[in-house]
């Protein structure tokens, strides 16, 4: 060390005393402190406080003078997680850290607020990474032993220390994920975005749509930076000044001579940036007087938030106008309007589903051009597809009307169910058909340009063995077998339900049986109804805890026995916490009588996962190899994705890894998804700390959302079709990437192979095709969209016809009659309520853990079935404008005819024909 940086570290010295604790890193000091100055400055911690004992600190090794302390000291930093100290002593430039003293002082001002109004444990898991390790543990222990008050001041206080730039914003967004009253008072920017969510809660109620609007959208990072000759092209990160390749504007040139055209490019290539070429060439050749109107569709939430951020940075400077809209968002945005006055429209594709069908938009020759995201869902019941009916009506029916040009974007065109090529051209015309396309546009003039810009990662398949003995499953097998064995002797003659040839426990067949069983015993009638509630809510509990089993198993085999053993510990305590009746009892009692073998086995470092050591070998391979290295670890389940992030942060050789996940939106049997808002701060963070070496992630980062150069993507038991593969490869897009498939499982391997081999078939099938004289192959695709019409037209169109007769609500669970359909009513088109007093007395409520306020509705309960032992969740208590009513969740319910006797399972109101009555203020003043 130079004197000149001993002289700088001493200068700088008020930065690190506000920033550092320095306990965290004494013990990677061990080589140049002495133990008497290791327990006095733990000592000046504890009695007088952090920075007193950073100021002793910093005095002792201001003092060393043996050789290397000084990068011993850095070392340190790095390797307790202070990466903003670390790079602010290392190049003397402590303006970032500067930066954030005004936040600091905001939260000094508002820490009494935070401590009161902030639940530390909720928001912990999205402001992790602002924090030190250490500080995260301490923070937890102190919400364990002290309270959520105490918890959040020693958050508060460890935010007030933290040196990531980024904390206030992360605070923010955090806040903002948990809907915290705090994040009103935390104002980090101005400019942030403006993210207005019309939904309930996933969790909790179903509504028919949920309505998302995006009144200003955060500018894109990546915008401004021109990719180098050599890096891969993402498909947003662009320039409105680059110069496009020339292999993309060989894509963009049938596109350009107005032919509607699927454009098939590897993800990476740089799709999104030919869409803008085309978009601009199509906008600029209209004639004075005339102007193009262009309609862009994104499947996927993230992506159309992604597209419609690029879009607006590159054509707003050309002087047209861009807009989006996601969701149905008639309350707070005309669709016409925006239709109306704007020249490019970012959708995701059932609002135009739902606008035509209502008239809003007249018909699909408003628009000049349709561009199709990830094209190859064109089919079945997909929007894409109903969007293309509606065309292709007005196409074949002799329309005069001018039809806008099709252009479909994917990465894969997929080959359907085909096994050979001849099978897979058909397949491929009909998706050609169904987007009346007549051109499929690949590279092939300039291969060797895009082969230096999309690198195809290096594929490796890994068989691994399973446990060669499996204590936790035998154990949780024969409570599996004792529960099947209670329910059977419920009610004898539901023997025959029970049966089930090669049943194995902890697969996926069983889910299927055991979902199918549930709703046998729940539809299951008796002309003794007292006795029928009993019956079926007794199956109802011994079918639940059978597939909670089911769940554990499966987590057991992929990930850890204490993953598996703390999702049985979660499920059972809220059992505790809820109805917890006899039968609950005796189960609850029986996994507990379980519970210290399970527990003893789950500890047993002999039970490791042979599959875990096997991915920790190569991570860490990966990484000595290349510290750098960027990893998407792709798994089937949130369960593995949160089971996942849990072994590697307790990892001691991986935590540096420090993992990010991404879930979908939707809800499962286990949890609800990630909202948008933790969506993005996931992307955001994957893409901008370094630190966040990998995201876990289940299929939603399969396709079309934006995500970081990655050089690492490991396939957890992960496969799927033709096109699955080829979008996750594709996520490995940086020089020298590798894939693994990590499997104990053969036939997954062989599956993965098939993949391999129908990719080939694709290939060949698309070059194929393009040798077809143009005219031919338009007729070809004619005849086929002739040919599936009349078939449509045969089928008819039936009208949905609402169900005006009167049928009961019973619980899903007891089957105690909760209310009529004729008085449910329905408010703002999408939330059901029931009118009438006799409803209120079959339910309870509780105060809800997560009150918040959306539009006109304040959330402050859940109602819970009123009858003994029961307590089934039937949805939420809201204050609407100014009356007090129940919205209720159609999930919770069986339907019975009042005549027939016939019962009924929906999993969603709109899938229940029932006549929709409006809510009426002045019925209910009455």
């Amino acid at each position: 060390m130079s004197a000149e940086d001993r002289q700088n570290l001493h200068a700088f010295r008020d930065y690190v005393v506000k920033t550092l604790d320095p306990t965290y890193i004494l013990s990677y000091m061990a080589p140049w402190f002495k133990d008497d100055e290791v327990q006095h400055i733990q000592a000046e911690k504890n009695n007088k406080g952090t920075t007193e004992a950073a100021s002793l600190f910093l005095k002792f090794l201001l003092e060393l003078q043996e050789e290397g302390w000084f990068r011993g000291f850095l070392d340190a930093l790095g390797h307790a997680g202070y990466s903003g100290l670390y790079e602010a002593i290392e190049t003397w430039d402590f303006r970032k850290i500067e930066s954030l003293e005004e936040y600091r002082l905001l939260l000094k001002r508002l820490q009494p607020e935070f401590k009161t109004t902030v639940n530390p444990k909720d928001i912990l898991p999205e402001i992790s990474g602002c924090l030190i390790s250490q500080e995260c543990e301490e923070i937890i222990q102190v919400c364990s032993n002290k309270g959520l008050m105490a918890g959040a001041e020693k958050m508060a206080e460890c935010l007030l220390r933290s040196d990531k730039e980024n904390w206030p914003k992360t605070l923010k967004l955090a806040l903002e994920i948990e809907e915290s009253q705090f994040s009103q008072l935390w104002i980090v920017d101005k400019d942030a975005k403006n993210v207005e969510l019309k939904v309930l809660e996933d969790d909790e109620i179903e509504t028919s749509d949920i309505q998302i609007f995006y009144k200003e959208e955060p500018e894109c990072p990546n915008l401004s930076q021109n990719p180098s000759p050599t890096s891969p092209v993402s498909d947003v990160r662009l320039d409105d000044s680059l110069v496009p390749r020339n292999y993309q504007l060989e894509l963009a040139l049938p596109a350009k001579e107005g032919k509607n055209t699927i454009i098939c490019a590897p993800t990476g290539c740089g799709k999104t940036f030919v869409s803008l070429l085309i978009c601009e060439h199509h906008l600029k050749k209209f004639p004075q007087g005339q102007k193009g109107k262009v309609v862009f569709f994104a499947i996927q939430l993230p992506v159309y938030e992604q597209q419609k951020s690029v879009f607006s940075k590159y054509f707003e400077k050309l002087g047209y106008k861009v807009a989006g809209v996601s969701g149905a968002t008639s309350e707070i945005v005309s669709v016409e309007e925006i239709v109306e006055n704007n020249d490019i429209i970012i959708l995701t594709p059932q609002i135009l589903v739902n606008s035509l069908r209502k008239g809003t938009v007249p018909s699909l020759s408003v628009f000049t051009l349709m561009i199709f995201d990830e094209c190859h869902n064109t089919g079945k019941h997909h929007p894409y597809n109903m969007i293309m009916f509606n065309y292709l009506d007005q196409k074949l029916g002799g329309s005069s009307d001018p039809l806008p040009q099709v252009i479909g974007l994917t990465a894969s065109v997929g080959t359907g169910d085909a096994k050979n090529t001849t099978e897979a051209m058909e397949y491929i015309c009909k998706l050609c058909a169904s987007l009346d396309t007549s051109v499929i546009a690949t590279v092939k003039d300039n291969l060797e340009e895009l082969e230096e810009i999309v690198y195809k990662p290096q594929k490796f398949f890994r068989k691994v063995k399973l446990r060669t003995t499996d204590r936790f499953k035998c154990i949780i097998s024969q409570l599996m077998r004792e529960t099947e064995s209670l329910a059977k002797k419920i009610f004898d003659e539901l023997e025959n339900v029970f049966q089930i040839q090669n049943r194995n426990f902890g697969t996926q067949k069983y889910e299927q049986w055991i979902l199918s069983v549930q709703k046998t015993c729940i539809l299951f009638q008796l002309p003794d109804k007292e006795e029928e509630s009993r019956i079926c809510k007794a199956l109802y509990l011994y079918t639940s805890h059978l597939r909670k089993y089911n769940d554990a198993l499966i987590i057991n085999e992929h990930a850890r026995m204490k993953d598996a053993l703390d999702y049985l510990k979660d499920f059972f305590a809220n059992v505790r916490a809820a109805g917890f009746d006899e039968i609950e009892q005796n189960l609850t009692w029986r996994f507990e009588e379980k519970l210290r073998e399970l527990e003893s086995v789950s500890m047993d470092p002999g039970n490791e996962n042979p599959k875990l050591q096997d991915l920790s070998f190569i991570l860490q391979e990966e990484y000595h190899l290349n510290p750098e290295s960027r990893t998407i670890l792709f798994v089937k389940t949130r369960a593995l994705v949160d089971a996942l992030k849990k072994w590697i942060e307790e990892n001691s050789e991986l935590s540096f890894l420090k993992p990010g996940i991404l879930t979908g939106r939707g809800k499962t049997n286990q949890n609800t998804g990630m909202t948008l808002p933790a969506q993005k701060c996931a992307l955001d963070a994957f893409r901008t700390d370094g630190d966040n070496k990998i995201l876990i992630a289940t299929s939603v980062a399969d396709e079309g959302i934006d995500i970081a150069q990655c050089n690492l993507v490991i396939l957890y038991e992960y496969v799927g079709n033709v096109i699955r593969m080829i979008q996750t490869r594709g996520r490995g897009r940086a020089r020298g990437s590798k894939c693994f498939l990590l499997t104990s499982n053969a036939d997954v391997i062989e599956k993965e192979k098939i993949n391999i081999y129908k990719e080939k078939m694709m290939n060949d099938s698309i070059l194929r095709l393009q040798t077809w004289n143009e005219a031919v192959f338009k007729e070809k695709v004619l005849q086929i969209q002739i040919q599936e019409k009349l078939i449509r037209d045969s089928q008819g169109k039936v009208e949905r016809v609402p169900d005006k007769e009167n049928k009961k609500l019973l619980c899903r669970k007891c089957k105690g009659f909760a209310c009529y359909t004729a008085d449910i009513r329905v408010v703002e088109d999408c939330h059901y309520t029931v009118v009438g007093d006799d409803f209120r007395k079959c339910y309870v409520s509780k105060l809800h853990p997560k009150p918040k306020s959306f539009g006109y509705f304040e959330k402050t309960a859940k109602i819970f079935c009123s009858r003994e032992n029961c307590s089934h969740d039937w949805g939420i208590h809201v204050k609407y404008k100014t009356f007090e009513i129940p919205v209720i969740k159609i999930e919770s319910f069986v339907v019975e005819d009042i005549a027939t006797g016939a019962q009924k399972l929906y999993a969603k109101w709109r899938d229940f024909l029932l006549e929709k009555i409006p809510f009426d203020a002045a019925e209910m003043s009455k």
